[in-house]
């Protein structure tokens, strides 16, 4: 959702909203997820096909349950979001474990679920045989370094200076170390794109990962059974930009799965992504307040929303479209910094940005902030986390996570022996204060 006219809500329906939870919150578009899951399974009818939701892009487990019932199956990097896919009633080979650096006790409760291991490194292998045992299908993260080059601003850099993935010769070496040691089902996956709005990436992906299947089940004499082409797929965020062709994508992965596949024993291979931005971020917003105005340098206007409500802007200067809202018809003839209150100078939600005159108490929707929106939230200068809500397809808002309050964010200094435990006295988890 990049363009004003995009939004799910009307101005009527927030201020409705902003009489009982008072802004900052995010909200979300139930129909808008459930009708997006649909439309990437049926551009992948003709394939074994499953998305794994990135559960770190939204990790609201009213969200997530949205994705499963619509056929995702859980992308987890954490134990949190390992219990999350645990309460939802998802196990098995319905979960990705992909992670770094990974501490045993989230390798243990992987296994636990049956999760398939995706192993980030081969130094991985006896870690993860100590600590949780050698599971009974496991899959290898692969870099292709210098051998695949990404699109400046991709957040996850060049493959060669990132640190994630085995090389292509650790490559080998690990699926041959995991044969040798009994393992008999196996799945290849790879990252590179982040944000990626052009589908000729994901058509590139997947032919070298079918190049790589073919090789290395002809050199070792394993079996494939999956094909993870990692997600990545970008969302338009500014109102020029288009989203990613899902069916000419789709079409250009067939022709090579096709190609390189079909005949050689290989047909049966699912293929598997692991998108959260595309399944979530467009139909999410950071709905906030103006409370200030500033006339210095510059034109500021500063809202009760915060970095700590979403980072994306101050930590990548990444563009957030913003609708001002009631006058998504005027001219934008006044140029802003619209800002929040951190002691940070990068707590800019927009620089230079033509709006309309935006007035104290006007509401401001910052768009995309379905994704790595909440989920990044912090506490820094004591800021609180806000609530979410989701607008219900029969077009009811619903409280899906209330807002922190003080005692949340003095709750862990009540420990045994503190003497700050009744820092914060009282319970009522409606206040802010």
């Amino acid at each position: 959702m990049n363009k004003d006219s995009d939004l799910f809500f009307t101005k009527k329906q927030i201020d409705g909203i902003m009489a009982r939870y008072p802004t900052p919150f995010h909200i979300y578009d139930e129909d808008g997820i459930r009708k997006n899951a649909r439309k990437l399974n049926a551009a992948f009818g003709w394939a074994d096909f499953r998305n794994h939701f990135a559960v770190k892009a939204c990790p609201n487990p009213n969200i997530v349950r949205i994705l499963v019932e619509e056929g995702n199956g859980l992308d987890c990097s954490s134990l949190p979001e390992l219990l999350i896919a645990e309460a939802l009633g998802v196990s098995g080979d319905k979960i990705m474990f992909t992670s770094n650096d990974t501490p045993a006790l989230e390798f243990k409760k992987a296994v636990e679920l049956g999760a398939i291991i995706n192993l980030d490194d081969i130094t991985h292998i006896p870690f993860l045989e100590e600590h949780a045992g050698i599971p009974d299908v496991i899959c290898f993260r692969y870099n292709p370094g210098k051998l695949r080059k990404t699109l400046d601003g991709n957040v996850i850099g060049k493959p060669e200076d990132a640190k994630y993935g085995l090389t292509r010769e650790q490559l080998f070496e690990g699926y041959k170390i995991m044969r040798d040691k009994g393992v008999k089902r196996f799945g290849l996956h790879t990252m590179i794109a982040s944000n990626e709005l052009d589908y000729r990436a994901f058509i590139e992906t997947a032919s070298m990962l079918f190049d790589l299947v073919l090789e290395i089940s002809k050199k070792l004499k394993i079996r494939f059974e999956f094909v993870n082409l990692g997600g990545g797929i970008g969302i338009p965020y500014r109102p020029e930009q288009t989203p990613a062709d899902l069916d000419k994508m789709s079409a250009g992965i067939r022709h090579e799965f096709e190609e390189k596949l079909n005949g050689k024993g290989m047909d049966h291979i699912k293929l598997f992504m692991e998108n959260g931005r595309m399944m979530t971020g467009p139909f999410g917003y950071l709905i906030t307040r103006a409370i200030h105005e500033k006339h210095t340098f510059k034109e500021y206007i500063g809202v009760d929303a915060s970095m700590a409500n979403l980072m994306r802007p101050g930590m990548y200067g990444a563009y957030h479209h913003i609708t001002v809202l009631g006058k998504e018809n005027l001219p934008k003839d006044h140029k802003y910094d619209v800002v929040g209150s951190l002691c940070e100078n990068n707590d800019k939600f927009a620089i230079d940005r033509m709006l309309p005159k935006i007035d104290i108490g006007d509401v401001l929707a910052i768009h995309n902030a379905g994704a790595h929106g909440h989920a990044m939230g912090f506490n820094y200068n004591g800021k609180l986390r806000s609530a979410e809500l989701l607008i219900k397809q029969n077009g009811e808002a619903e409280l899906i996570r209330r807002a922190e309050t003080a005692h949340d964010y003095f709750a862990t200094l009540n420990y045994p022996g503190s003497p700050f435990k009744d820092f914060v006295k009282g319970n009522d988890q409606n206040s802010r204060l």
